[in-house]
């Protein structure tokens, strides 16, 4: 059984990456989606081999990034996918922007749901077209896609949605029925769902996950799909996603799309995906997800003794905390307050949209010790 520790906190100091020098060294950093653990060996591995070798060129016209996928994608959600139906491009946003442009025309609608990753509204407009919100409903027990309000949207002219599953920031995994519900919509409205999977292999293994693509013909008919190694083995900055499709339709669409958009992936990133979802990761991949699962449970027994207030949902996925601090009478944007006063860095939850106010995003990828200081800063305020 491999153990996945995250780095000293001196020796994370030393990375020169967003987390690490957005804010000065008296903050904890615990707002960006960067995690503190060092690399899966088989990435070192290749990319130390590609530096030794000076393999640092364009990237091929092929590739076993697409295979290697496949492979893990059976391995990992029992999820048979067509390698050559994929296409590689920089990051999941870029591939979300350029599938957009293809499936809707300027001016048209596309769905979001909020709170959700504050790009998509960014990438929504990138593309040309205008944001519809329909926000998840909480239920008490969970959070679900308002399968009514998608379908009103849908029959009021939108043509296509941008799903985010697993869920940022809620943590949320889609079920397999909810998916295939939406899948049957959209193929009824004739709209596109294009699905940013990025924090897919961080579900939890009691909640597994469900790629949408997977859930029937309909959705193999409007889905596309946007994978990347890049959340869960911290590889944002090598630049590298999939597009994946699961119809000749679908993927003549991601075919006709511009070589530029290919060759923008990174060598580096390519490298260091195809050792991060290759068998060789898969220990290192557990024993994160070990790591991550204690860390979920720490927070909720730091904040139930020192927030009480606070109200937490433990997500099914990925690392990042979506936490309701609004019972403190903090405002509508408490991580202001606590960055000012406690120099702890959280995501501020209203750029997730209207549902954020009152809430904040912290990224649990990092050590037990780094979480209980950041909540005893936290707690400090409530006596001020």
């Amino acid at each position: 059984m491999l153990e996945v520790t995250a780095l000293p906190l001196a020796e994370l100091r030393e990375r020169s990456s967003e987390k690490w020098r957005e804010y000065p060294a008296d903050v904890l950093p615990l707002f960006v989606a960067e995690t503190d653990f060092p690399l899966a060996p088989a990435i070192s591995s290749a990319l130390r081999r590609a530096v030794d070798i000076g393999d640092t060129g364009y990237i091929a016209s092929r590739t076993p990034l697409p295979e290697t996928y496949a492979d893990f994608a059976l391995r990992r959600f029992g999820w048979r996918v067509d390698p050559s139906k994929m296409r590689t491009t920089a990051d999941v946003s870029m591939g979300i922007v350029e599938i957009l442009r293809r499936v809707t025309q300027p001016g048209e609608r596309v769905v979001v749901t909020p709170p959700v990753y504050p790009p998509f509204f960014d990438l929504v407009s990138e593309a040309g077209a205008e944001v519809v919100r329909v926000p998840l409903v909480e239920t008490g027990a969970q959070w679900e896609l308002d399968l009514d309000g998608i379908r009103a949207a849908f029959e009021d002219g939108a043509t296509a949605l941008l799903l985010c599953n697993p869920h940022n920031p809620t943590g949320t995994v889609h079920t397999r029925d909810s998916l295939a519900a939406l899948a049957e919509i959209a193929h009824e409205y004739g709209a596109a769902v294009i699905s940013d999977e990025i924090h897919a292999p961080l579900a939890q293994p009691g909640t597994g996950f469900t790629p949408f693509l997977d859930t029937g013909e309909a959705a193999e008919r409007v889905g596309y799909a946007v994978v990347s190694a890049s959340k869960a083995f911290n590889l944002a900055g090598l630049k590298c996603a999939l597009m994946v499709t699961a119809s000749d339709r679908t993927s003549a669409v991601v075919r006709g799309l511009p070589i530029e958009v290919e060759w923008r992936t990174g060598q580096f990133g390519l490298l260091a995906a195809v050792a991060a979802f290759s068998e060789e990761s898969d220990a290192w991949l557990d024993g994160l997800l070990r790591t991550l699962d204690a860390n979920r449970l720490l927070l909720e027994d730091q904040l139930a003794s020192k927030l009480p207030a606070a109200r937490y949902r433990i997500p099914d996925a990925g690392y990042l905390a979506w936490i309701d601090l609004s019972g403190l009478g903090w405002g509508d944007n408490p991580a202001r307050r606590i960055l000012k006063e406690a120099k702890v860095a959280l995501h501020f939850g209203p750029a997730f949209g209207e549902q954020g106010r009152g809430f904040v995003r912290l990224n649990f990828g990092t050590s037990p010790e780094i979480i209980t200081e950041a909540i005893e800063r936290i707690a400090s305020l409530v006596d001020r």
